[in-house]
């Protein structure tokens, strides 16, 4: 058979052919290696030498999906809809081969390669693969049989599962299932595929039983099929609003599971093509393509960043135990330094807790963790204890001079290449760094609650921070496993300045006589995982009011505090953490606070302002187009100047709707023009709050979109 192939080596041992797949970095299903995995298998079974076909991957990857960014290019109907029914014929061109086919899985296992996975004949892996279809996180479903395959390897409700979560599981629990038929060491897993092939070969195994679409016995019956997916659907409604792929999923298996795998099949393609042309997909790829980018810089691009071994946390309350636990799981040597002991001991209890998940899903045990803590955790109450650390992140009260006095003994103390990182949500890093000999050293790491499962971490270059400090806050960022989004300092950063927004906006509706409850609803309709109030009472009315008056001390009349907010403010009444807020959280369900109502409704009585009903899509557009117009100022301003990463940054740290694609995609696809009209009404109705940026109307004029590529 031919056997020079630019990504599959080939190797014979007696009448076994084992074609090892090599297409870096990852095994994706490029064109090129989709051609040569077709064209070696297409070899082998035109070979009548060969009697059997071992198929394994390189490294840590069997094959781990398309690529994306080839799905992203193609921009008609017709071609993605040839592309995929020719991937999924070629995928049920294996099945049906006249030699077996069986599949050594070395590693990561996903979408078209967990299809084509199951469309060979008998599926060995190692402990450590992951196998899974992930096609839902960026708003498709499987496209190469997965639908039709997995049903009857592992039964109906095991598979939807897996399909609607997009989350893999490891070999252990593939065996259980029936997904894969034997799990191996990774030193014995060509050699145990091996052995598979030649029982096929000796006739022990049954080629023709074992293809995936031969076995019926763990599909339900037509009403069971019919039932299930009426009750998945229904469930779909809730938990997948706003989204497309899950319900086509359902749609699929509804109506596919027949005796006739290449109609289903074919309609499966069909299906993934309306999924595949749609604006959800299109943002979804755009957010798993620019997140994999973030972090990726000119200024930093030739850096190498800085070794970090051992890290500082100063404080252990909510912010500082949460971040031990990030460097504990990775890997690093933690110093935990607070006020007293009591402190510390408190601290460590908090970083016990947040282990708590992980041992009741039974992912770690308590003796992992006490060993973790025992062997990993420095405590202290001297701060020349850190005096050997290599970045040092601080979690201590919201007070400049505090934060200040802390940073300048430091810097006595530690040498002269450690970090200073600061985890300030609102204070100006480059006051801060202004106390230091040497403020290049200081950085804003602003972590978001619970900062062990937020995937946003805000870096903050304050106004002289060095690229070698940034290089190495990003790395370390990937290193916790964490979104690294870069913006410079000002006044909220960010991520808390456009929160204050979506609150501010909300201040201005219902001084206008709309209904605070309509507000809520609106933004949830609209995909918010919270209304305005819910969010403000978790943050603290308190808090958000002290970063108001930031924002008008510091960004001048624009920002100038509402005399509701006054209000509320003086009411006492600052969120969950007093009881009351918005909301009153004192009984078993949250009820809107009286306190907070009547302070509202007798600003509306003094200022003769109605009650009035307006749409939730007009709500929702005030609320959005302030947002915009916020993000546009802060281009304007040199904060950033990257709409994807401010986009992530709001989907990672707000959650604004991902299948929105963030608030500038949404700005986009809206249209600026709109956008510019609105916020000129907006400024007639509610004042200079809501002037239009001048980058605004530049892009309205111009037609222009914040995403140009």
């Amino acid at each position: 058979m031919k056997i020079d192939f630019d990504t599959i080596r080939v190797d014979i041992r007696d009448d076994v052919v084992i074609l090892t797949m090599n297409n870096p970095p990852v095994n994706q299903l490029s064109d090129h290696f989709s051609d040569d995995l077709t064209g070696a298998i297409t070899a082998a079974n035109e070979d009548d030498s060969i009697k059997a076909i071992v198929l394994t991957g390189t490294g840590k990857n069997f094959i781990a999906g398309a690529d994306i960014k080839q799905i992203q290019a193609v921009k008609t109907r017709e071609d993605i809809y040839s592309r995929t029914l020719l991937g999924a014929n070629i995928i049920n061109s294996f099945e049906t081969g006249p030699k077996p086919l069986v599949s050594a899985i070395n590693g990561n296992t996903l979408g078209g390669g967990l299809e084509i996975a199951m469309a060979t004949h008998y599926r060995v892996a190692v402990p450590e693969a992951s196998l899974g279809l992930p096609e839902v996180n960026i708003g498709l479903l499987p496209g190469g049989g997965g639908t039709q395959r997995l049903p009857r390897l592992i039964g109906l409700n095991e598979a939807m599962t897996m399909i609607l979560s997009g989350k893999p599981i490891k070999a252990k629990r593939a065996l259980q299932l029936g997904l894969v038929d034997e799990v191996a060491p990774a030193e014995q897993l060509v050699e145990t595929a091996i052995k598979a092939a030649k029982k096929f070969i000796n006739r022990s195994l049954n080629l023709k039983s074992r293809m995936t679409r031969n076995m019926n016995s763990r599909l339900p019956s037509a009403g069971e099929q019919k039932s299930f997916c009426a009750v998945t659907r229904e469930m779909l409604k809730t938990k997948a609003k706003g989204y497309l792929a899950p319900f086509k999923v359902v749609d699929a298996v509804e109506k596919g599971l027949s005796f006739d795998i290449e109609k289903d099949s074919k309609r499966e393609v069909d299906l993934f093509t309306d999924c595949a042309m749609s604006d959800v997909a299109e943002n979804l790829i755009g957010i798993f393509l620019n997140t994999r980018a973030t972090g990726k810089l000119p200024r930093i691009n030739e850096i190498e960043p800085a070794k970090i071994k051992k890290v500082a946390m100063l404080g252990g309350g909510v912010m500082g135990s949460g971040i031990v636990n990030l460097l504990l799981k990775g890997g690093f040597e933690a110093v935990l330094w607070d006020i007293n002991d009591e402190a510390l001991k408190k601290g460590v209890g908090a970083i016990r807790k947040t282990f708590a998940h992980s041992i009741r899903k039974r992912k770690m045990s308590k003796a992992d963790l006490d060993d973790m803590i025992k062997t990993r955790l420095t405590t202290t109450t001297a701060l020349e204890d850190l005096k050997d650390v290599d970045l040092i992140i601080e979690a201590v009260l919201e007070d400049m001079k505090i934060k200040q006095d802390i940073w300048k003994k430091l810097e006595e103390i530690c040498r002269p290449r450690v970090i200073f990182g600061t985890n300030t949500s609102a204070l100006p890093i480059s006051e801060i760094a202004g106390i230091l000999e040497d403020p290049a050293r200081m950085i804003g790491l602003h972590f978001f609650n619970p900062a062990d499962r937020m995937q946003l971490l805000e870096i903050i270059c304050a106004q002289k921070t060095t690229d070698k400090t940034l290089a190495t806050s990003v790395a370390f960022a990937r290193s916790i496993k964490k979104i690294p989004i870069v913006v410079n300092d000002g006044p909220g950063f960010y991520v808390s300045r456009q929160l204050i927004n979506l609150m501010v906006g909300a201040v201005y509706l219902t001084a206008d006589g709309v209904d605070g409850e309509a507000i809520e609803q609106a933004m949830l309709d609209f995909g918010m995982p919270m209304g305005p109030m819910a969010l403000g009472d978790l943050a603290g009315i308190d808090i958000g009011y002290r970063v108001a008056q930031t924002f008008e001390r510091e960004l001048g009349d624009r920002y100038k505090l509402h005399p509701l907010t006054e209000l509320v403010y003086q009411t006492g009444c600052y969120g969950r953490k007093t009881g009351s807020g918005y909301y009153d959280y004192s009984g078993g369900k949250p009820v809107l606070n009286p306190v907070v109502q009547n302070v509202t409704q007798k600003y509306l009585e003094d200022n003769k302002v109605h009650s009035k009903g307006m749409p939730a899509e007009e709500i929702q557009k005030v609320m959005l187009a302030l947002g915009i117009n916020e993000a546009a100022l802060m281009i304007e301003q040199g904060i950033c100047d990257r709409p994807q990463d401010m986009d992530l940054a709001m989907i990672y740290g707000t959650g604004f709707p991902p299948y929105r694609g963030g608030i500038l995609k949404y700005a986009d696809s809206w249209g600026l023009k709109h956008v510019c009209e609105k916020l000129i009404e907006l400024t007639d109705r509610y004042g200079k709050r809501f002037e239009p940026a001048d980058l605004i109307r530049e892009m309205a004029e111009s037609g222009k979109t914040f995403y140009q590529d």
